[in-house]
């Protein structure tokens, strides 16, 4: 169950919180309602539970909190606004990702896949999907790591009828097999007819907290609803009554040969036709104001898929049978419950369930014999099918975070696309410079003009690293082992190895390119190997892989792609500067010869010259670049940490 207690967000300016001091309950086995119109503050709730805004108060997750959870992703199911991920990514390849970060099979993607009915939708871009199909990939997205609890931002926002009904089925099969669900919506008919109790909010306050029964009983307008082929008759009588009597009644004709009586009872209008001989093909108790003719919209968009009414969308259809008035029935012979909820002739909506034992099944879901006597009827058999329980979890491996990357970063063609392009602009650069001249060859290898801060190569593995943390804080949702944006250490150490992987395939990459270009086109003279390779090569290898962890960190603590790039040029326009200024000011004691003293402490011989490439190191170290890189590292990885350590204190 959840357990949200004194839910406030920080005040902003001049306004009061959007929320103020909420509590309330979602029990296991049941699905609440977070009711209120747009603005309540509902989404501002939601962050707060699940620690994606800062505030007060807390909430408990089967008696935790979400940041003493180990793996939140397998306790809470969390879908805010649309599907998280790039746009150009497939739909399989997007669940196949996400089984790496949670830590489940990837068959698992295969098995959601056949559960939502996207299986020949697989191979599609997310940015193809309509809406609807949005929405059952987010479902998806949710289900995978087979949560306990189920946490979903106005799940059927912009959904048809039609796939109202099949995500509400699929809420209520969830809540029905023991698990938590919540869900915001600003429509209070559909929460009296979908949830089990309501929570309703006003401008960020708690204004009512029942069962969705008393909700529809004492906050929303019940009314009689009747099919008559006598309509206007029964209209006319039902007004003479009321006036004769004295009472308040009021009969809306909808069109057709359907009325609306508010004010009344089933058994009165009953009666009164009774008295009169006026044939009824429904009498049944109603809960909400739709307005004229919302009601009959509604029947129609729910069989659009079978037939569509032509000539008098309201006639009864044949197999209509009259209710008697303390067992009303829609116009297929449904049952209507006690909050008004009237079943779907195509998939009956399951009977509200009552909470289950917490120790019915091992995994905290009760099995469907632990339920009421209400959940036991044939009616849970019509609910869609669930994907099948993980019953063996896989223990935490060190892999699980690079297997993630790895999907991650091959899923889409950002990173072939960048690496082409720096090639290109590499060896074209290069072509130039040695037209022009007056360029050192080992810059003209690297295609680094003096005039520019950074080459091609560098500034490409700056960008590959500033968007390795772009999916994760855009989209909080993909955060597969925090509740909040994904401090891990052990992804931000994933991210860094695939990031040093990606720089050092661009920079002998580039480097060859760049001399096949300039031997093809000036001569063997350009393309030679310089006489110091070995320092370049380590100052070369040195730049890419510290422009591409500076993107990394950068884009990981300000939570930007554009601020991991700033942060990458920055390096030698910014700290570079300050750094030779440092060292060529006057001081009593240098640091010239740090590298042949160096040399002369590890004198031993090292195993296949290890102490040339140390001393290479050293070298690049000394310089104002190195020296500047090393510094800008060291302040982001330390501000990095100090972040999440803020964070797992919180």
């Amino acid at each position: 169950m959840i357990q949200a207690i004194g839910l406030t967000s920080d005040p902003r300016k001049e306004l009061p919180p959007a929320v103020d001091d909420v509590s309330f309950e979602a029990r296991a086995g049941r699905v609440t309602a977070l009711l209120g119109a747009p603005g309540a503050g509902k989404t501002t709730a939601l962050r707060l539970m699940l620690e994606l805004q800062q505030g007060r108060g807390i909430t408990y997750f089967r008696g935790r909190p979400l940041h003493r959870i180990a793996h939140p992703s397998r306790e809470v199911g969390v879908l805010l606004g649309d599907v998280p991920g790039h746009p150009a990514r497939t739909v399989r390849g997007h669940l196949r990702m996400l089984c790496a970060a949670a830590g489940v099979p990837a068959r698992r993607a295969d098995e959601v896949l056949e559960v939502v009915g996207l299986v020949s939708l697989r191979d599609e871009r997310l940015d193809t999907l309509s809406r609807g199909m949005d929405r059952r990939l987010g479902l998806a997205c949710v289900l995978l790591p087979d949560p306990h609890t189920l946490v979903l931002d106005d799940p059927a926002g912009g959904l048809s009828a039609r796939e109202c009904r099949w995500l509400y089925g699929m809420l209520r099969a969830h809540a029905t097999q023991g698990g938590t669900v919540l869900l915001t919506t600003a429509d209070p008919k559909t929460a009296a007819r979908t949830a089990d109790r309501i929570v309703a909010l006003e401008r960020g306050r708690l204004v009512a907290d029942l069962e969705a029964a008393d909700f529809a009983r004492t906050r929303l307008r019940p009314r009689v609803a009747v099919r008559t082929p006598h309509a206007s008759r029964l209209a006319a009588l039902l007004t003479k009554e009321a006036r004769t009597a004295q009472r308040s009644v009021e009969v809306v004709r909808e069109g057709g040969n359907r009325l609306s009586v508010y004010g009344s009872t089933c058994a009165d209008v009953g009666e009164i036709a009774f008295r009169h001989g006026i044939l009824v093909h429904q009498l049944a108790d109603e809960i909400g104001d739709m307005g004229p003719g919302a009601e009959q919209d509604l029947t129609v968009d729910l069989r659009a898929d079978q037939a569509r009414q032509t000539s008098d969308e309201g006639s009864a259809p044949a197999d209509e049978r009259a209710a008697a008035p303390e067992a009303p029935l829609t116009p297929d012979g449904e049952p209507v419950t006690a909050a008004g909820q009237e079943a779907s002739a195509e998939a009956p909506q399951a009977p509200l369930s009552e909470p289950r034992p917490a120790d019915a099944l091992a995994d905290g879901r009760p099995s469907s014999e632990a339920a009421g006597p209400r959940a036991a009827t044939s009616a849970v058999d019509a609910l869609p099918d669930l994907p099948p329980p993980i019953s063996v979890r896989p223990a935490p491996s060190p892999l699980r975070p690079l297997r993630y990357e790895l999907r991650r970063a091959a899923g889409v063609g950002t990173g072939f696309l960048t690496g082409a392009a720096v090639l290109v602009v590499s060896a074209l650069t290069a072509v130039l410079l040695a037209r022009i001249g007056h360029t050192p060859q080992p810059r003209l290898l690297v295609a680094w003009p003096q005039e520019l801060p950074l080459p091609p190569a560098a500034l490409g593995a700056g960008l590959l690293g500033a968007i390795a943390f772009g999916d994760e804080f855009r989209h909080p949702a993909l955060a597969a082992d925090r509740g909040t944006v994904p401090r891990r250490l052990g992804l931000l150490a994933a991210k860094l190895l695939v990031g040093s992987a990606t720089a050092l395939m661009l920079a002998f990459l580039t480097v060859g390119c760049n001399a096949e270009v300039l031997y093809l086109v000036y001569g063997p003279e350009l393309a030679e190997v310089p006489a110091d390779w070995l320092s370049l090569s380590a100052s070369w290898i040195g730049l890419v892989v510290g422009c591409a962890w500076a993107g990394v960190l950068a884009a990981g603590l300000f939570r930007s792609t554009t601020a991991g790039l700033a942060a990458v040029v920055s390096v030698p326009v910014v700290v570079v500067p300050l750094v030779q200024r440092v060292l060529e000011g006057p001081s009593v004691r240098t640091a010239a010869g740090f590298p042949l003293r160096l040399r002369e402490v590890l004198l031993s011989q090292w195993p296949f010259g290890g102490e040339r490439y140390l001393a290479a190191v050293a070298r690049v170290i000394a310089q104002p670049v190195g020296g500047a890189l090393t510094l800008s590292l060291t302040a982001l990885l330390c501000a990095y940490l100090l972040t999440t350590l803020r964070s797992r204190v919180r």
